[in-house]
């Protein structure tokens, strides 16, 4: 496989592009492709067959690019389907769940509190990491029921009245981090600082994530040696005005496009 072939990342709509720019910002010389699943979002509201149907047409979209390896930019899809995808593909899956463990772990009150979608909260793998700590933390958790939604209608700051609703319990709890459990949610980071009181941390997986990329990479020899700025390849299959509305929020440092495509 060839080291200039791009990174495949996808997400059940624009939510993974804050998991994107991540990657984007350590990697500046990789090429990419994100594929934008807008017309199926939410996918946090879909049972587990469903989801990992619509990740196999992602990875199968993706890999037919060229994609040397795949980052999973939803939690949902992650938590439900990166196991299916790992022993189905020949190829190196990155994926994203939410920062239990360090939030668990820095807490100084012993509370922490989680944001995530209905199938992030349901699946296995969350209820297997988060039990690990249940006993020396308390977690509150909260579905985010129709942020999803408002951030894929391209106006992120209208989730204010719902985020004020969700956030309500854990500040009243007594949370000093909140882990934001769904890669949409750090486009509502801004509104949520104006929510929280100032002493409570706000924790997502996007460096992380990033780093991961960056060690699988390594570690498989397939760094990209040029030196020169990767070009990027947009996909959405929905709004391509709401994709681009995104896309110019983003500090890429290299060429790129957006484009529509039937997937």
């Amino acid at each position: 496989m060839a080291n200039n072939q791009p990174i495949g990342v996808f997400d059940s709509g624009v939510g993974g592009l804050s998991i994107w720019n991540e990657i984007h910002r350590l990697l500046p010389n990789e090429t990419s492709i994100y594929l934008a699943d807008s017309l199926n979002a939410p996918y946090g509201e879909r049972n587990k067959q469903e989801i990992t149907r619509l990740s196999v047409k992602n990875t199968e979209l993706l890999l037919s690019k060229g994609a040397k390896i795949i980052v999973v930019a939803c939690n949902t899809a992650t938590t439900n389907a990166i196991d299916h995808l790992r022993a189905q593909y020949d190829v190196s899956f990155i994926g994203i769940e939410p920062a239990t463990k360090p939030a668990a772990i820095s807490t100084k009150t012993g509370k922490i509190g989680i944001l995530a979608t209905k199938g992030t909260l349901a699946s296995e793998l969350y209820l297997n990491t988060s039990s690990k700590y249940r006993g020396d933390v308390e977690i509150i958790q909260t579905v985010g029921t129709g942020l999803v939604q408002i951030i894929e209608s391209g106006v992120p700051k209208d989730a204010k009245p719902l985020l004020k609703k969700y956030l309500a319990p854990m500040v009243e709890a007594g949370v000093d981090n909140i882990v934001l459990g769904c890669s949409h949610y750090p486009f509502l980071i801004d509104t949520i600082r104006t929510i929280i009181p100032e002493g409570i941390n706000i924790i997502d997986s996007g460096e992380p994530v990033a780093r991961q990329t960056e060690r699988v990479l390594r570690s498989e020899k397939l760094l990209n040696e040029d030196t020169s700025l990767g070009f990027h390849h947009f996909y959405t299959n929905a709004s391509i005005e709401i994709l681009q509305r995104f896309v110019d929020k983003l500090d890429i440092a290299g060429p790129y496009e957006t484009d529509w495509k039937d997937f």
